[in-house]
Order: C-alpha cells, then sequence, then structure tokens
C-alpha cells in the first residue's frame, strides 16, 4: 500500500513549482474520444530491467496513457504517476482509479519530481521511468497545435498552463534565433533557408495556424524520402516550447538523486538530442574516478554514484517495431543507483 500521508486515492493538485506522420493534410481533427494513446513502447523491456520490487515506490514521470504505470502496478509495485498534460492526468486518473491507494497521479512536469515528493513526506524511491514520446493522442488531436497534418493552432505547450506557444516562437524570435533554434534543436540542414523565408512571410501575415508553416516550408524545401519536411522545424519548436531538454537535465538529477540504494532509473528517447544526455548523464556518473593530463593523478569522482544496467542502448524488437512504427526510434537506457555521490546536497 501507498504511504500513510498519501490520504487521497487519487491526487489532481498541480505542484507548487510542475515520428512521422501519414494523411491528408486537410483531414479535420476528431472528437477528443476518439483519440487514443499509443502502445507503451519497450514494455517487457522496462519491466526487466527496472525489475521493480513488490510494494517499492517507482516514479513514473511521464504516465501517458498510463500504459507503463499500469505494468508496473502489475508487478505488485506502488506508483507515483506525473504528467504535465491535465488530459493525461485526466486519462490515467479514470483508466487506473481501480487500484485505488496504490497510485497517486498528479499533475507536474518530471523535473519538480522533488516538490511532489517532499508533499508527500517521501524521501527515497524505488524507481524512475521517463518514456520522452510524445503521444499519438496529442499529436492526432489538432487542437494542441502538434500536428503537421491536420490544421490547429500554432501551440505545442504539454502544459495550457505555461506562456511560450510555438506561434510567439515563430511569429517574435528574430531570424538568427529561429536559425539557431532550428539547427541546434531540429538539425534541420536548411535552417537559415527557412527562418529567413519565415520571417519574410510574417510580415504580412503572422502565422498562427500549423498548416500554413506546413504549405511554406514544403514549398521552400521540397518532400524527399518518406520524412515529411516540417518534421525537424515542428520537432524544434516542440523541444523550446516545453523546455524539453533543460527538463530532461533537470529531471536526470532530482529523480536519481532520489533514488534509494539498488533502486533503477529508466529513460526511453526518440531522438538523437535526448539519448545524447541521457548517455552522457549516465557516463559522467557512472565513472568512479576522473583523469585528467594536467593532473598528477587520477581523482575521485564527486559525482559517482550509478552504475550503468545497459551499456548499449535497448531498441524495440523487429515484432514490437513492425506493430507500432512509432517505437522504431526508440532507445531505452538504465542504471542503478549504488551509493551516494562523495559530494551531494539530497534534492
Amino acid at each position: 500500500m501507498f504511504y500513510q500521508n498519501a490520504t487521497s486515492t487519487v491526487w489532481l493538485e498541480r505542484p507548487a513549482g510542475a515520428a512521422a506522420e501519414a494523411g491528408n493534410a486537410e483531414e479535420e481533427a476528431h472528437a477528443m474520444e476518439d483519440f487514443v494513446y499509443h502502445r507503451p513502447v519497450l514494455q517487457r523491456e522496462v519491466l526487466r530491467l527496472l525489475n521493480p520490487k513488490p510494494g517499492s515506490l517507482i516514479v513514473d514521470g511521464t504516465c501517458g496513457g498510463g500504459g507503463h504505470t499500469e505494468a508496473l502496478l502489475e508487478t505488485g509495485a506502488d506508483v507515483l504517476a506525473l504528467d504535465q498534460d491535465p488530459d493525461a492526468v485526466q486519462h490515467v486518473s479514470k483508466r487506473l482509479a481501480r487500484l485505488g491507494r496504490r497510485i497517486i497521479v498528479r499533475q507536474a512536469n518530471f523535473r519538480h519530481t522533488a516538490c511532489v515528493l517532499d508533499e508527500l513526506g517521501i524521501r527515497t524511491i524505488g524507481g524512475a521511468l521517463l518514456d520522452l514520446g510524445v503521444s499519438s493522442r496529442q499529436l492526432e488531436n489538432a487542437a494542441r497545435g502538434f500536428s503537421f497534418v491536420r490544421n490547429g493552432p500554432l501551440d505545442m505547450r504539454m502544459d495550457p498552463q505555461t506562456q511560450l506557444t510555438a506561434a510567439t516562437i515563430v511569429d517574435e524570435y528574430s531570424e538568427e534565433e529561429l536559425t539557431r533554434l532550428f539547427r541546434e534543436l531540429g538539425e534541420e540542414p536548411a535552417a537559415r533557408r527557412i527562418a529567413s523565408l519565415i520571417v519574410k512571410m510574417r510580415k504580412t501575415s503572422p502565422f498562427r495556424e500549423t498548416l500554413p508553416l506546413v504549405r511554406a516550408i514544403e514549398k521552400l524545401v521540397g518532400r524527399h524520402g518518406r520524412q515529411h519536411p516540417a518534421t525537424q522545424i515542428f520537432q524544434a519548436l516542440r523541444i523550446e516550447v516545453n523546455d524539453e531538454l533543460g527538463a530532461l537535465e533537470d529531471g536526470l538529477r532530482v529523480l536519481t538523486a532520489r533514488l534509494a540504494l539498488g533502486a533503477r532509473i529508466g529513460v526511453i528517447t526518440f531522438h538523437s538530442l535526448e539519448d545524447r544526455i541521457v548517455k552522457n548523464f549516465f557516463r559522467d556518473h557512472s565513472r568512479a574516478w576522473l583523469d585528467k593530463p594536467e593532473w598528477p593523478e587520477p581523482r575521485r569522482n564527486p559525482d559517482h554514484d550509478l552504475k550503468l544496467v545497459t551499456p548499449k542502448p535497448v531498441e524495440p524488437a523487429d515484432e514490437e517495431q513492425r506493430a507500432n512504427p512509432r517505437s522504431r526510434s526508440a532507445k531505452l537506457r538504465v542504471a542503478e543507483k549504488i551509493h551516494e555521490p562523495f559530494t551531494s546536497t539530497k534534492l
């Protein structure tokens, strides 16, 4: 069962602080109930590598549709399920309400996990999972602004309470800022040309909806291969709107600090920018010693508190990739807490 101070079956308050698409570009958005969350990616691998213990508390920092959350609960573990998307919070609360006090659902960005745990009076956790993919429900709901095949507002906010939207970025960032954004966060070869076109077009007609931006990019770049030409631009905008890379860096630090000894953290990424951050964090925290040419001898790594469970990322089997094409780019990395860092401030 859950902890004594977790008195509510499901908690919904906010904390103090929180793939290629296909189809007709003119297709209208369906009603919300027609959208479904994607299948949980690498579910068997997650359970095997996280190895949750019955009665332990696992933080699912991106509960989404609740697929991983439910699987973790079925192992006998309790779950603190977080998501910054209020739609996901509502969905999981309803879907898993039958499990009562074994689950608490909160609307929060996982970078604020420490705030939620402190409010619940919980010091350490028995494991953590982050699935960083955008859900099918978000992609296919035009009103959220993530889709480049269904027209909708240029929004892209995971948490509707935040201020920055994709429209603000597209219409207000300078050409240099847009170029940097598209190049660094979208890894888009035509970043400068696209930024220049946007700045030129917005002088007469600001961008407010997704499809006008998509058509402008498609006309400039053209279609080559299976990937839509707007894919990387939309990725860059979404990452910037939600500060996804900053949140990931914060979340890794906070969650690792809260792991009990022997507990594991797993992260599923879907593009190289995310995977690089996770790879480097796990590497930097799993080195016992540091050495530099200018040092007379190696020194203890003050951040050493993990060991790698997956030296190389785990990828979906061919069977899963065929059944769920959006899983093709998924990579799972897992590390285990082995001791407290030599110099640490508990978060």
